[in-house]
This record gives C-alpha cells, sequence and structure tokens, in this order.
C-alpha cells in the first residue's frame, strides 16, 4: 500500500553532502517532513528519500545546516504526466480518451433478452426500439420503469417486464401471460355432423338425441345427434309427442374410405452454377451501414446471394452492436432435367400419407392403404385410397327449431284459455 501512495505522490532521492549531514534529519524530523531510506555514503554524505511535495522544505533545512542537495533519482505518477506539459496533441487525446470512457460506459450497447418462450425477440426488439431502448442511446436517460411498463401494454401476450442496466448491457427479463382455458360455448344451439362418409361403429351421445346406431352407413353432412330431443307420452294418454332443444353433444366413430390424389410435373428445372462468384463486404456499427461495394456491378442475370454475418462479441458483455457483413453472390443457369419417376411416386405417397393423417386427427387410425400411380403426359398422378377408423362427429350452430316454438306457443295457448 505504502509503495502505491508513492508512485501516486511521487518520491525524490535526494544526496546532502555538508560537515554534519545528519543535523539536516534533525531539523526534518522536527518539521514532520517524512522521509525514508537513509543511506551513508561517507561521513559526510548521505542519501534519503522524501515525497515530491517537500522538495522545496528541505532545500530550506539544508540551507540552515550549510548542506548541499543534489537530485539522484525521482519517480511517480506526476514526474511521468510532467513530460507532457507540453505535448498538448497528447493530453487533447488524453481528455478526449477519458471523456469517451465516462460517456461510452454508459452508453447501451448490448440488449440481451430472457423468459420469452413463445413471443420471438425480434418482436420485442421491435417495441423497445419503437420506445426509444436500442444500441447507442445514453442509458442514464432512460426511464426503465416506464419504457417497461409501456411495453408490457403493447406486446400480446406478455403479463410483466423489467428493464435493468448494467453498464453498456441492458437486461430485458420478460414474463409471459398464462392462457385462460377455453370456455365451452353454451349459449345456443348445435347439432353434431358428419364430417366424412362412412359406417357407424360407436356413438356416445351426452347431451341430445342419437339419430344412427352402429352399422348405419352415413354421408357427409347428414346428422348424427340431434340438439332437438323427443320425449315420448305416457302409452294410451292421447298427449302429442313433445320436444326440448339443447346443445348437442358427444363423440360418434366410424369406419371411413377416403381417397387422396397428388400430382407432380416430370420434368423440372434445377441450377447449374457457371463458377462466377463475388463477395460484397459491409459493416454496421450502432445501425449505421457502410457498404464497401458502391462502385461495384453485376452483371449476371440469376445467382443466388448466400449472406454470412460475423459479430463482435466480448467476455462478460456479450454481442456488440459492431457486425460484419459478407454478401456471396454465385452465378447460375437454369436448365430443365427429367425427375427420377420412383423417387417422385415415393415423395408422393408419403405427402399423401401425411395429409391423411392430418385429416383423421391424432385420435384416429388408419387399416390400411393402397397406392395407385399413373402418367398423365409430363405429370406423375399418385392416387391414396385408404380405410381408416375415426371420429366423425363436428358440431353445426342451428336456429330454434319449429317443432319447439309450436309446442311453447300451444302451451300459452292453452294457459290463457284457463284463466
Amino acid at each position: 500500500m505504502n509503495r502505491v501512495m508513492h508512485l501516486l505522490r511521487g518520491t525524490v532521492a535526494l544526496q546532502a553532502s555538508g560537515p554534519f549531514p545528519e543535523r539536516l534529519m534533525n531539523l526534518c524530523a522536527l518539521h514532520r517532513v517524512d522521509f525514508w531510506g537513509v543511506e551513508w555514503k561517507d561521513e559526510n554524505t548521505l542519501r534519503f528519500t522524501i515525497f515530491r511535495r517537500d522538495r522545496a522544505q528541505v532545500e530550506e533545512l539544508g540551507g540552515r545546516v550549510n548542506c548541499v542537495l543534489e537530485e539522484e533519482n525521482r519517480a511517480g505518477l506526476p514526474f511521468f504526466l510532467g513530460r507532457f506539459r507540453t505535448r498538448y496533441g497528447f493530453l487533447a487525446g488524453l481528455a478526449g480518451s477519458l471523456l469517451a470512457l465516462c460517456v461510452l460506459s454508459n452508453v447501451v450497447l448490448t440488449i440481451q433478452i430472457s423468459g420469452n418462450e413463445t413471443i420471438p425477440n425480434g418482436v420485442i426488439l421491435g417495441e423497445l426500439n419503437r420506445l426509444g431502448i436500442r444500441p447507442g442511446v445514453f442509458g442514464p436517460g432512460l426511464n426503465t420503469a416506464d419504457v417497461a411498463q409501456e411495453a408490457a401494454l403493447g406486446l400480446e401476450g406478455v403479463a410483466w417486464m423489467a428493464i435493468n442496466l448494467h453498464g453498456t448491457r441492458a437486461e430485458v427479463i420478460v414474463r409471459e401471460a398464462v392462457a385462460a382455458p377455453e370456455v365451452a360455448k353454451e349459449e345456443g344451439f348445435c347439432d353434431i355432423l358428419s364430417e366424412a362418409d362412412g359406417m357407424i361403429e360407436k356413438v356416445d351421445a351426452l347431451e341430445g338425441e342419437a339419430l344412427v346406431k352402429p352399422g348405419d352407413l352415413v354421408l357427409r353432412g347428414e346428422t348424427l345427434i340431434s340438439g332437438v330431443v323427443s320425449m315420448e307420452p305416457p302409452q294410451y294418454s292421447g298427449l302429442p309427442v313433445r320436444y326440448y332443444q339443447t346443445r348437442a353433444r358427444g363423440r360418434v366413430y366410424a369406419r371411413t374410405w377416403r381417397t387422396l390424389t397428388a400430382r407432380i410435373p416430370l420434368q423440372t428445372a434445377v441450377k447449374t452454377y457457371t463458377g462466377e462468384e463475388k463477395t460484397c463486404w459491409s459493416l454496421t456499427i450502432l445501425n449505421h451501414r457502410t457498404d464497401f461495394y458502391k462502385n461495384s456491378s453485376i452483371s449476371w442475370s440469376t445467382y443466388d446471394k448466400i449472406k454470412t454475418e460475423h459479430l463482435l462479441q466480448l467476455p462478460q458483455v456479450g454481442l456488440l452492436p459492431v457486425r460484419l457483413t459478407a454478401e456471396k453472390l454465385r452465378a447460375y443457369e437454369i436448365s430443365a432435367v427429367s425427375v427420377d419417376q420412383d423417387a417422385a411416386r415415393a415423395l408422393l405417397e408419403d405427402r399423401l400419407l401425411l395429409q391423411l393423417e392430418q385429416q383423421i386427427g391424432a385420435d384416429g387410425e388408419i387399416i390400411s392403404t393402397q397406392f395407385s400411380a399413373r402418367e398423365d403426359g409430363e405429370v406423375l398422378e399418385v392416387t391414396l385410397r385408404a380405410e381408416c377408423r375415426e371420429e366423425i362427429g363436428r358440431e353445426q350452430e342451428t336456429g330454434p327449431d319449429p317443432r319447439v316454438q309450436q309446442e311453447e306457443n300451444d302451451t300459452n295457448d292453452r294457459a290463457e284459455h284457463q284463466f
């Protein structure tokens, strides 16, 4: 610690010569002048070290005891900086560097986002950029609490957001909103219709009246479970059948037969690279881009562009807003080639199977499949015929049933006649 203080304050090594140099040491101690490293050279000469600020006082004390002082060495920060008193360019550069260091240490260079799972980083960065938080902005001038609150209100699906500044790094913490459970629609009336042709295997009617039973054949659009329920009157009562209407609920499973078709051309266009290439460079600093290929031109009519970005990253800081971009251009020509029919057929069969699985849903089951293919000119056509077991019911909104309305009107008329 003493060594550090000596370097900061500056020290001077002196040599005192005189009849009684030890008297100079006594006067320094009497006037509380710090000195150390006392070393006798001979009986009339000694060497010692003092602080730079005590130099004038020690010379005055040396005159009192007829001692001649000679400087042997000087060290410390004040003497180092004193060398540049007349080098104004260096001093200006040093002052500018210190000022830039103080300012840039408070400029946001990187933005780190955490806590988001479904909302992309680009969406959050775009909203923050609209509100004034971007690389290059002065951090102490930001009201991070207000910006975080406004960004959370402006982003759909964000329940809470916090922005913390750590020097040149802005930390954005996001908490996404929990989606509310879907509420089943309870208002209105509906029937359950068939969404495919098939043979009924099982009917689970939770609400409403089932109009089909296992073994029945149904067509697409036919009503499976009706929202109008009939109530048979007691036997020999002579009363009419009564009806009430509700929302039909249930699941209907059936065996279905589906036919899907896909087509693909037997001639296709492919790219053949000519070997001509060119690379264009650009540098982006704080969203300001500088292109190094402004005077260059491209004579090719068709070419691919491969973009590669090199980002500057520092340890414990992260990515900085400095990006070197290389755009590699490769010229090509387009030519027609024949497609391998076996590979094309296999591709279409895979796509048809995927389409079939999407149609029957996760609960569906494929019992059997059969593929056929034919050429139609320059086009290959593949047909899939499949037997499946699936749930075929779908809800269809309906209005009030006339039978239910008529029954309500008859009931009201009878009530009025009684009074």
